[in-house]
């Protein structure tokens, strides 16, 4: 039988909005099962409301409403949100649903017969006034180890430190005021102790999880894994356990549940399986995927495996895990507007700008991701909008113009037909990226073939070719448009609704990985006549980019600060030294930018008259080669429209083959004082962003010729 894929994201809690933290997520998941999808692979993707909860039934209380009422609100919400940036499930569900109960009931029955339930007392703080005991986050006071005051009971924001509630100095219930007092009650324990070895094991299975991860788990094992405590006492929203008495499944019980309650909701909807089991059966042909952040990590990679191997059920195959979103620099704050609500950003802008975003700055590791509103703003525009969108533009509207929406046919031959060759020989690289999670290394490869296309018109000319011979014209434009038809389908996953608009206007049906397996020149059906070309995506301003931020304080840092402590920052490459002087970013760059891996030298602020002296202009590069002796470094000649070429040497071998390079728009700074490097007298400087290294990609200027001043 063949393998079955079933793909989950973490289950947003139903307490508030979805915010712009939360999509890195959601769009890093929909684009590798939309990508599976292109490439024929059956698979599925699942995910739900995670709703039970003190939390969720304190607030419900506090709005006068039940707490059903208060999840199913979000619900609808969520689902919203979801749809309008174009993410997919097969199927949002909900963990306050039959399913649920029916699986944890279930679950929990199987772990009881094998032995793996405990009954222990234990002490827990306790409000007389509100007869109810508290939850760690329900406890205020004063930190024990800093002394600041109104801290949660569990750890202090101001130093960090972690505590128990006994520590907290003049202890409070969160709720009321009334200082708590100690009660004991009889909880539950899963013995997840008694699993180690097969915990182990998992963790040693290739693909389960990211190695730097697993090796930090050891620290649970080296202390001696912990049983986890899966009940809560009453009131509490969630599901009774059975034989009982006033105790509840434990929120972190019910909620990775939800997956499997979601693909039975999902099974029995649509009649495609009889159930859940046909995916979640210890032995059924199915692989399955979670994607989750890197603060859940144990939860997944150790707690859920134990309880599916007790209960008789599938394990997880692969766990993805990704970093946490900052905002310039600083982990996102309401004080600071940067809490961004997914829905404040989709009354503003196109998801695809977020989507491409996200990928662009995507690995398969577990390292943050900054939004970083100047270098979104810059990139989105110099790489989607100015390099894919404008190659589709400039061939489809000449083509669609004085050429009467005319394919040409196939060439035998030709500059035309090696670039389409060319760009499909990349696409196995492509795929093997979006594979591995390695999305930005598949964002730099199509980008590349879309500058290797626009070089390629840029030669060619069709413009002024289409007066004098307007046949070769019309073949230079139809073997670009092939290359934008290439482009629309490497980027479905990414952008889809960009895509449908590409291929729509191509008049052509989408193209999918599956075929572009076996597909050869021309990939276009050239007896075909091409539909009505516009824009796929208007350019970012700045304006409206920083709209979605709300009502930022004073005291964000200013773009290129990040909001580093100085101690923290590296340690900058001796400014002297070639790479350092090829590599080093402008006043102008944004955080991340220049060509290489180095801090700016210096990193102090400047003033505004030092700024100033900048000149930023437009160039294209005219030739490139690699420099002897020095790995990292390319000498390039690039037209600044002064009659003769500059040479520029610069940083960026890693991110850049020379062949790659002929025709490229540039951003330069053209105004520096000329050096030598290798020998080399270098003319300028090249602006480019990203961390440096491989993931490095070059402003570009827009469709303005060169020498243009940048403003």
């Amino acid at each position: 039988m063949a393998e079955r894929i079933l793909v989950t994201s973490a289950l947003p809690y139903a307490n508030g909005a979805i915010h712009l933290g939360h999509v890195v997520e959601y769009v890093q998941t929909d684009i590798y099962v939309r990508f599976l999808r292109s490439c024929g692979q059956d698979v599925v993707y699942f995910c739900a409301d995670d709703t039970h909860g003190t939390p969720i039934e304190l607030n419900a209380a506090k709005q006068g409403i039940p707490p059903e009422q208060f999840v199913a609100r979000f619900h609808d919400e969520h689902q919203r949100d979801f749809q309008d940036l174009d993410v997919r499930f097969d199927y949002f569900h909900s963990t306050n649903s039959p399913e649920n109960r029916q699986y944890a009931e279930l679950i929990y029955g199987r772990l009881k017969d094998a032995g793996d339930i405990d009954r222990r007392d234990i002490e827990q703080t306790y409000c007389e006034k509100d007869k109810r005991f508290l939850p760690d986050r329900f406890i205020r006071g004063t930190c024990p180890n800093c002394k600041s005051a109104d801290q949660y009971g569990d750890a202090c924001e101001k130093c960090g430190k972690t505590y128990n509630p006994t520590d907290l100095i003049d202890a409070r219930c969160a709720l009321c005021g009334t200082p708590p007092v100690r009660r004991n009650s009889v909880h539950l324990f899963f013995k997840l102790s008694r699993h180690e070895a097969f915990l182990q094991e998992v963790l040693k299975r290739p693909g389960f999880l990211h190695p730097g991860l697993a090796t930090q788990l050891q620290g649970f094992f080296e202390k001696g894994l912990a049983d986890w405590d899966i009940s809560r006492d009453g009131p509490y929203f969630g599901f009774a356990i059975p034989g009982e008495t006033d105790k509840f499944f434990y929120v972190w019980l019910d909620a990775p549940i939800g997956y499997i309650a979601t693909t039975e909701k999902w099974a029995k909807e649509t009649g495609k399986q009889k159930d859940a089991l046909a995916y979640w059966d210890k032995d059924a042909p199915t692989r399955i995927i979670h994607f989750i952040g890197k603060d859940i990590v144990y939860f997944h990679a150790l707690f859920w495996p134990a309880v599916l191997k007790v209960a008789g059920f599938h394990v997880p195959n692969e766990i993805k895990v990704h970093g946490h979103l900052t905002v310039n620099g600083e982990k996102m704050s309401k004080s600071r507007g940067t809490m961004v609500a997914a829905r404040d950003y989709l009354d503003l802008l196109d998801p695809s700008y977020l989507r491409y975003f996200y990928a662009a700055n995507l690995g398969a590791g577990v390292e943050d991701l900054d939004l970083n509103l100047k270098d979104f703003r810059l990139r989105v525009n110099g790489e989607l909008v100015n390099n894919v969108g404008n190659l589709a533009n400039r061939a489809l509207s000449m083509l669609a113009g004085p050429l009467e929406k005319k394919l040409a046919p196939g060439r035998e031959a030709g500059p035309g037909r090696t670039l389409v060759e060319q760009a499909l020989a990349r696409v196995p690289e492509v795929r093997e990226a979006f594979e591995k999670l390695e999305y930005r290394a598949a964002i730099k490869i199509i980008t590349d073939i879309a500058s290797t296309a626009n070089a390629f018109l840029q030669t060619q000319a069709p413009w002024a070719l289409v007066k004098k011979d307007a046949e070769a014209a019309r073949a230079d434009l139809s073997d670009a448009a092939d290359v934008a038809y290439l482009l629309g389908a490497l980027l479905a996953p990414v952008i889809p609704r960009v895509s449908e608009r590409l291929f729509a206007q191509l008049n052509a049906p989408a193209l999918t990985f599956q075929a572009l397996a076996t597909a050869k020149y021309p990939l276009l059906d050239r007896s075909r006549p091409l539909g009505t070309p516009e824009p796929l995506l208007p350019r970012l301003e700045e304006e409206r980019v920083n709209a979605i931020i709300k009502n930022p304080v004073a005291d964000i840092p200013p773009p290129g600060s990040g909001g580093k402590d100085k101690k923290s920052e590296k340690k900058p490459m001796d400014a002297k030294s070639p790479e350092a002087q090829a590599a080093a970013p402008t006043p102008q760059a944004s955080p991340g930018a220049g060509a290489g891996t180095v801090e700016p030298v210096p990193a102090a602020d400047i003033e505004y008259a030092d700024f100033a002296k900048v000149v930023l202009k437009a160039g294209r590069i005219v030739a490139a080669e690699k420099v002897k002796g020095a790995d990292k470094l390319l000498k390039l000649e690039v037209d600044l429209g002064e009659g003769s070429p500059r040479t520029i040497v610069s940083g960026i071998a890693e991110a850049y083959t020379a062949e790659a390079l002929a025709g490229r728009r540039v951003v330069v700074v053209a105004n520096l004082k000329p050096r030598k490097l290798k020998g080399i007298e270098s003319r300028g400087m090249l602006l480019t962003a990203g961390p440096g290294g491989k993931d490095l990609s070059l402003l570009e200027p827009g469709d303005v010729p060169p020498g243009s001043e940048i403003k």
